[in-house]
């Protein structure tokens, strides 16, 4: 069973930054893709980032605005989210998500979240 465990979460001023983890374990290699979603009070979860790790190659939503970086680090199975310029309206639990195939279906594997808050 595939387990993922978020953490560097917190609260921060607007402008502030925040580096998220996400460690995963229960299987030897992680080659499929993963990323970040993220629900808002009120809102609907929403997709934020994603890497494939086969080729390392990353998708952003598009209110990332190039503030948000997305990598991995392989030896670690572990993926990270640099979060830069944040604004209030990031304030979410933000939820990293392992696909079980090579793109993301109802099967998927979630951590538990992290919760982010940004003060104006």
């Amino acid at each position: 069973q595939v387990q993922l465990v978020e953490s560097g979460g917190g609260s921060v001023q607007a402008g502030g930054s925040l580096r998220l983890s996400c460690a995963a374990s229960g299987r030897s290699g992680f080659t499929n893709p993963m990323g970040w979603f993220r629900k808002a009070p009120g809102k609907e979860r929403e997709f934020v980032a994603l890497i494939r790790w086969s080729v390392g190659s990353t998708y952003y939503a598009d209110f990332v605005e190039g503030r948000f970086t997305i990598s991995r680090d392989n030896a670690k199975n572990t993926v990270y989210l640099q979060m830069n310029s944040l604004k209030p309206e990031d304030t979410a639990v933000y939820y990293c998500r392992s696909a079980r195939g090579m793109n993301w279906g109802p099967g998927d594997y979630w951590g538990q979240g992290t919760q982010v808050t940004v003060s104006s």
